[in-house]
């Protein structure tokens, strides 16, 4: 306190002593409260807080401190002397008494100065609090989307009661900010506040019957005066402006009311109970419409619908990507969980909300919350070559009633993923009928003997196998390159079998015609130049992409199918080999078999195939063969599962021929053993001629008797 500074040293030693009797002085305390003190320094002349006689308060302060603080006699003349009214007894002298504030100022006093605060954080968000009281909901103009064309107050901004926090949301679907501060600093939640219920009357809201200006509004919009009535449209007025009040009714009883003025603004009354526009109307009903506002609700019945009903909110900017709340949490929608006795009596939901994004979102939306299966939607009629009216009321306006009434009768099922109806995919039948896309028999695999039992389909899974050594991945490669010559597809090759070298090697081989050395295997035909090299390594960068793993373990079959995805993206392959089944990497779980691994694996290629059009050639070997007899196998052989056979759409053996006495030791057969499409193959043998200084395969002329292997355990 700055009189204190003014002291003596002497007087503020002594009181420094005498301070442990002070600490008990109810005086004392009285002493330290008074805000003159705080404020100015001690002074006869020195203006006191209006409530207290300056005096008065003086003369009484310095009579309790003068027994402490005068160590000698005080002089007439010294400011500190105290001049008496003759009584010479301390107790004697009358006690002014100081106010002391009750706990309940003091926080009225705290309340304030936390709103002083967070009204200056609000201020800093853009959002205007000035007059919004604390503990209720104000609606203010949204500093985000100001509210939209229409400049509505969509911005709820609820103050705690004790002014220590504040939350906001705006309700317009192509906005909603949410948001909340706290006066302390720390991040306040957004999610709202549980609100007390309001219950209203007509009377109490100030509503009124419409007059003819309103009616004339709704009568341009092609909605008759007994709909009107019937719906209970009235009209409120607010200063100079009279606006449109759309009643909300449940069982008879007013719950709520949407106001909307002529300049398309919205406002709803505070903390009444949100519900659907219309509910009484969908009470004892199985099949209800859903529209996104009230005049849409209003346009229906004037194409004879009276089971619709209304959201009192407007549509979302689009779907959430987050899982559907718990009613508890989906405060966005507590108007269909309050009407949920309503919607879950009924069997046929048509949503017919308005046709541009937003609206759309509002179906997903509602969709999602009142089941997909029971859901219809609406496809509003064109308007032009490319645009549809927008809502039930813009299509009531422009082609009328019956029009209204056909886009509800011919409302379709609401899309459910994972099931269609064959009409969605009548444009493809009808291409496949055609033959527009081309490929619908299949393509040639470029040799006679063999089209007439296997051609290649886009998007098929084509299984091969074949003991060691016949040339399984010999007649992939020389098909390949027919391939390529013929419709020019491209290819990704994960053949972890061959080295990077061999493997061109061989394909350049095919391509050029011409063996790559001039080696014992290729010495009847000259070898290929260095300008033919060169032509065809730029062709195999061109027609084929490599599926490599560099790394020491070996891929999975989830890494292939991504990289061959890649490819498909990237340079536009039409086909893939994997080759073989046994250098992948096939770890599964300790209770998973491997033959539901095998299934597991087949289906993921053949989705792969599908989704991506592409023709897919897996490899795999036959499991050890005993006392094999030279013929062969079959694709129950395969090592691993049966899935292979079951799951593939065509299952090939390659098999060369090894006894001189059952024909040239060069002819290969080949052995469709699986034909799922009839349009592209069947059953059956073909016979080629393998040329080992190229590479290349050519049709046999002679169709040789050539044993398959029987077998005792054999499907």
């Amino acid at each position: 306190m700055r009189f204190l500074l003014r002291l003596p040293q002497t007087h503020l030693r002594k009181l420094s002593c005498s301070m442990s009797l002070l600490m008990g002085s109810k005086q004392f305390l009285e002493f330290c409260l008074l805000p003159s003190f705080a404020a100015y320094p001690y002074s006869s002349s020195t203006s006191l807080s209006p409530s207290y006689s300056s005096s008065r308060q003086v003369s009484s302060v310095s009579r309790r401190f003068r027994p402490v603080l005068a160590s000698r006699p005080v002089s007439k003349n010294s400011p500190y002397y105290q001049r008496t009214n003759g009584l010479s007894s301390y107790n004697s002298i009358p006690r002014v008494p100081t106010p002391v504030d009750t706990e309940e100022e003091a926080d009225k006093r705290a309340v304030l100065s936390r709103l002083v605060t967070l009204r200056r954080k609000l201020a800093e968000q853009g959002i205007d609090a000035e007059n919004c009281p604390p503990g209720q909901s104000s609606g203010l103009i949204c500093p985000t989307c100001e509210g939209g064309n229409s400049g509505e107050k969509s911005l709820s901004l609820f103050i705690a009661p004790d002014g220590s926090s504040a939350t906001w949301n705006c309700f317009r679907g192509k906005c909603g900010l949410k948001g909340g501060v706290r006066a302390d600093g720390r991040l306040a939640s957004a999610d709202p506040i549980e609100k007390v219920e309001r219950k209203i009357t007509v009377e109490a809201i100030e509503l009124e019957p419409l007059c003819d200006e309103i009616q004339d509004y709704f009568a341009a919009r092609a909605i008759s005066r007994k709909t009107l009535e019937r719906n209970r449209v009235m009209q409120k007025r607010i200063g100079d402006e009279i606006v449109i009040a759309f009643t909300y009714w449940q069982r008879g009883e007013l719950v709520s009311c949407k106001y909307r003025s002529l300049t398309k603004k919205f406002f709803q009354e505070r903390n009444t109970r949100r519900i659907l526009y219309g509910l009484d109307d969908i009470e004892k009903t199985s099949e209800i419409i859903i529209v996104e506002g009230e005049i849409d609700k209003l346009a229906m019945e004037e194409a004879g619908f009276r089971n619709c009903v209304s959201v009192p909110d407007g549509a979302p900017a689009s779907v959430s990507s987050k899982e559907t709340p718990s009613e508890d949490k989906d405060t966005k929608y507590k108007f269909l969980w309050n009407c949920n006795d309503y919607l879950k009596k009924a069997s046929r939901i048509v949503i017919a909300t308005d046709g541009d994004g937003p609206g759309q979102a509002l179906a997903e939306e509602i969709a999602r919350r009142l089941g997909k299966e029971r859901c219809w939607r609406v496809k509003w009629p064109e308007k032009s070559e490319d645009e549809h009216f927008k809502d039930a009321n813009e299509v009531l306006m422009s082609k009328g009633p019956h029009s209204l009434k056909e886009a509800i009768l011919n409302a379709e099922p609401y899309p459910i993923r994972g099931l269609f109806p064959f009409k969605d995919f009548f444009d493809e039948i009808d291409a496949y009928y055609h033959r527009t896309h081309g490929h619908e028999y299949g393509v040639s695999t470029g040799w006679k003997n063999l089209d007439n039992f296997y051609s290649v389909v886009p998007g098929e899974l084509t299984v091969v196998t074949g003991i060691p050594n016949s040339g399984k991945s010999e007649w992939i490669d020389a098909m390949l390159c027919n391939l390529n010559h013929s419709v020019g597809w491209k290819f990704a090759l994960c053949s972890m079998e061959n080295k990077v070298r061999d493997h061109g090697r061989k394909l350049l081989e095919k391509h050029v015609k011409k063996p790559f050395f001039d080696a014992d295997y290729g010495r009847s035909v000259q070898r290929m130049n260095v300008e033919e090299l060169d032509e065809g390594k730029q062709w195999l960068n061109d027609t084929f992409s490599l599926i490599r793993c560099e790394m020491d373990s070996l891929p999975s079959i989830e890494w292939v199918l991504e990289r061959a995805k890649a490819a498909v993206l990237r340079y536009g392959i039409r086909g893939l080999v994997i080759d073989p089944y046994n250098e992948l990497d096939h770890q599964r779980t300790s209770r998973q078999t491997e033959t539901e691994y095998v299934s597991q694996m087949l289906t993921k290629i053949k989705r792969f195939s599908q989704h991506h059009s592409c023709h897919v050639w897996f490899v795999a070997h036959p499991k050890q063969l005993q006392h094999w007899d030279g013929g062969a196998p079959n694709l129950y052989d395969i090592s691993g599962s049966a899935h292979f056979i079951n799951k593939c759409d065509n299952g090939i053996i390659v098999h060369r021929n090894r006894d001189e006495k059952a024909g040239p030791l060069d002819l290969v057969q080949i052995g469709v053993r699986k034909v799922r499409n009839k349009v592209a193959g069947q059953i059956g043998d073909a016979y080629l001629c393998y040329d080992r200084a190229t590479g290349l395969y050519s049709d046999s002329p002679v169709t040789p008797e050539i044993p398959e292997r029987r077998l005792s355990n054999r499907y």
